[in-house]
């Protein structure tokens, strides 16, 4: 007879075999009832709809939303082809985010398929698709990206209603700028005769710079017989700005983010204070942060940290082979590290503080600031050495997010475009708060973001005369409720606020 080990084993290895073949999305029917019902049991396996699972881990709390929205686009691949063959496609809208690699995961998904019921499905966590009974454009028209069949650019931006610019305009510009010629979109306009799309089109191409391919669609129009007036859609005038043909969707997007929220930012912001601290005075205040700091930053990234501990690692009094409490455990590796790390951000400050360039100091020492985090871990073999090595070559997902950061190929273009804007930025409240929240939006490592981002806050801090700042523990909720709100809902108010009260406070 097999031991509940030995079962459990051949269920997970049952799993691992989907997993290895691609499977995210996982129908009953894959595995037997045997092993589907010991793997939900377990943990292993999380029930999205009647008949439809995941792939979930056991250590994960209940009600853990980091599974599914890691699994979204995945899932809704598979369910979408499994139900409609290959007659569906998502809507303009949603085919547009998808082509300015928008993947922050939808209250609710518009599919359209011949097929479809025009009924909305629940998903976990507020999630939903809706399947909508539609023709489909032609195949000529449909592309395929991460599994999802989705309009093709020229297409969708036929396709889109007025609403898609003036309610998602950030997004609407990005999708604009990726058009190179007024060609790709003449064909669908001409074949249909689209006179009001192709005026409003007409404008949206003039607001974002694109005055070739505003009069090459009027004047063609016009040749073919059609009457066309041009309109602009958008409500919000376009932010100042080159557009440059060469640059990526995703690096303009960010480009466009950025310009989008400084605005709030000022608003929300304090001032610097009139009178600062010589260097000297700064620098003993930082070091005096140092405990609380660390234990508050450390306690908000899920690590078990005591000021005591912290203490020891400051002083180099911890002593694992008589104390037990001192062994070189993942919470007193990270305290070590951040310690390291501290000091690196402090010297850093000292150079500011001495007249350096705060931007020039950021670009290049966010990356140590990065191996000091987890070089004890290395040492101690808890890790491997290559993930000292830079930027991540994987996705990431953040626990609890709605946000999925972009794609790691473009991340080293995006940490360029950033460290750019941050030095075109002339208000330093901006510097603050959008260098902390784009950082962490970028999440360019796979670990320890959001403490070099409250380290690199606090070297603009510095740069723009302001004091050190804490985010302290007990505010956790409400932080990431912000950056929630600013990365999910490019409202980046409450973070702003947030970040403005604590300063005020320091």
């Amino acid at each position: 007879m097999t031991t509940p080990k030995e079962r459990l084993a051949a269920a997970l290895e049952a799993l691992r075999k989907l997993q290895d073949s691609g499977k995210t999305a996982i129908r009953s029917s894959d595995l037997s009832r045997a092993h589907r019902e010991l793997l939900k049991r377990s943990g292993f396996l999380q029930q999205v709809m009647k008949g439809w699972y995941i792939p979930a881990r056991p250590h994960d709390d209940r009600g853990e939303s980091t599974a599914w929205y890691a699994s979204y686009w995945a899932f809704c691949a598979t369910y979408f082809a499994e139900r409609f063959g290959g007659k569906w496609c998502l809507s303009p809208e949603h085919s547009l985010r998808i082509h300015i690699d928008r993947l922050t995961v939808p209250h609710q998904l518009l599919v359209r398929s011949p097929g479809a019921e025009n009924k909305c499905i629940d998903l976990p966590f507020h999630t939903s698709i809706f399947p909508v009974r539609a023709e489909l454009p032609p195949e000529d028209q449909i592309e395929i990206r991460y599994g999802l069949r989705i309009y093709s650019l020229p297409a969708a931006l036929v396709e889109v209603g007025p609403g898609f610019f003036t309610d998602t305009s950030l997004d609407a510009r990005s999708a604009l700028t990726m058009v190179k010629d007024a060609s790709t979109v003449l064909e669908p306009l001409l074949a249909g005769g689209r006179t009001v799309v192709a005026g409003r089109l007409a404008g949206a191409f003039r607001d974002v710079g694109r005055a070739d391919i505003a009069d090459d669609i009027l004047q063609t129009m016009r040749a073919a017989g059609y009457r066309v007036w041009e309109t602009n859609p958008f409500d919000t005038p376009a932010p100042a700005m080159e557009w440059n043909p060469g640059t990526s969707a995703a690096t303009l997007r960010l480009a466009l983010l950025w310009r989008n929220l400084r605005r709030p930012v000022t608003e929300a912001f304090p001032s610097p204070p009139d009178e600062n601290p010589g260097p000297e005075d700064y620098l003993r205040a930082v070091e005096n942060n140092y405990v609380t700091d660390a234990y508050h930053s450390l306690s908000i990234e899920g690590y078990r940290v005591s000021p005591e501990l912290i203490d020891k690692v400051r002083r180099g009094t911890r002593d694992p082979e008589n104390n037990p409490e001192d062994e070189g455990d993942r919470n007193a590796l990270a305290a070590r590290g951040y310690y390291e790390a501290f000091q690196s951000v402090k010297d850093g400050i000292a150079r500011v503080l001495q007249g350096a360039n705060p931007v020039d100091v950021a670009r290049t020492d966010h990356r140590v600031w990065y191996q000091h985090l987890f070089a004890p871990s290395v040492r101690a073999g808890i890790i491997e050495a290559f993930h000292l090595a830079g930027y991540r070559s994987s996705p990431v997902f953040i626990r609890g997010s709605r946000h999925v950061p972009p794609r790691h190929e473009v991340v080293p273009d995006l940490m360029n475009a950033f460290f750019d804007l941050l030095g075109e930025e002339p208000e330093s409240s901006v510097r603050v708060v959008l260098g902390h929240f784009v950082f962490v939006y970028i999440h360019p490592y796979s670990d320890g973001n959001g403490r070099v981002g409250r380290f690199l806050m606090n070297l603009m801090l510095a740069a723009g005369g302001y004091p050190w700042t804490v985010i302290p523990l007990d505010l956790r909720a409400e932080y990431m409720r912000a950056l929630e709100s600013a990365s999910v809902d490019e409202d980046i108010g409450p973070f702003a606020a947030l970040l403005g009260r604590l300063v005020r406070a320091s």
